[in-house]
């Protein structure tokens, strides 16, 4: 099985503590714990991985979004041990030792994307699988397919996903081979329009048709849901530690996973390590908890 995880690139600071855990933090560290996850559905799909396993490390709740690095499994689920602790952002009161309710992997950093890969550019091409830019056609048809079809762009605050294989060789082509143009894509902030990819000319390539336009109501939303993962989780962990039940959550999250799970924050388990706050996704029904990375000290 292949996956993706969250974290979150950014400084924030959660009860004292700075979240964040960027790319150069993970390969500054090599191998670190996912800690933090406080959502039952990204808990299940971390106690799933297998040692060996290869995932991608996302940046999340910043204004880039996307996949920076290749990771691996290099330590299956176990306990969550800073759900016990009061002093970590996301201590859980009803977790205890004895009892654990959360569990963690470890993460081995593998290497950077020789091109980082921004959401903006895996939403670009799940609307135009049948019309890619001639830039992106190495990935195929069937890569767009695949890519329109991830979590990511369906369920995108999950902060811990499956990733199917034929989206994960598309996704190691884009960051291997490149070839967009970042500033094409999807800056128009405003102006409420999906670019198209722009060819080293300065053409635009793909149909002939303009790139459908997209409301800027609805650019807004996607936009609030990739920068608010984190400070749901923040508020989530609150929750947490003062031991109020969310009126959707407690009751209605079973143990099964049912419902979507919001990311953990990180806390690396290495002297002089910077935290790092995975950014979960969330239902309707419950909030995500982000996997706030933060860092144990000895």
């Amino acid at each position: 099985m292949l996956w993706l995880l969250k974290a979150e690139p950014d400084s924030r600071i959660v009860k004292g503590t700075d979240v964040k855990f960027s790319v150069d933090d993970f390969e500054s560290v090599k191998t670190s714990a996912w800690e933090g996850v406080r959502n039952y559905e990204a808990r299940n799909l971390m106690k799933e991985m297998k040692l060996g396993e290869k995932a991608l490390f996302y940046h999340s709740n910043c204004k880039n979004p996307g996949i920076a690095a290749f990771a691996q499994v290099s330590k299956e689920a176990y306990p969550d041990h800073t759900a016990w602790d009061s002093s970590h952002p996301y201590y859980d009161p009803k977790s205890d030792e004895s009892s654990p309710r959360w569990f963690m992997v470890d993460l081995t950093f593998e290497s950077r994307a020789k091109h980082f890969v921004p959401l903006v550019l895996l939403k670009h091409i799940s609307e135009h699988v049948e019309d890619l830019p001639e830039e992106l056609a190495y990935i195929g048809s069937e890569g767009a397919k695949a890519i329109k079809g991830m979590d990511l762009i369906n369920r995108g605050r999950l902060s811990v996903q499956r990733v199917e294989k034929p989206a994960w060789d598309a996704i190691e082509q884009l960051a291997e081979r490149g070839g967009w143009d970042e500033t094409e894509l999807g800056k128009g902030k405003g102006k409420g329009k999906s670019k198209g990819v722009k060819s080293s000319k300065g053409k635009r390539s793909g149909s002939k048709e303009p790139a459908k336009s997209m409301k800027k109501t609805r650019n807004s939303r996607k936009q609030e849901e990739d920068e608010d993962d984190g400070i749901e989780e923040e508020e989530e962990g609150r929750r947490i530690a003062d031991g109020v039940k969310s009126e959707n959550r407690t009751e209605n999250i079973r143990d099964s996973g049912d419902n979507e799970e919001s990311p953990p924050s990180k806390a690396a388990g290495g002297r002089g390590q910077k935290r790092k706050a995975a950014v979960s996704e969330h239902s309707s029904e419950e909030r995500p908890a982000t996997r706030a990375r933060t860092r144990r000290r000895g």
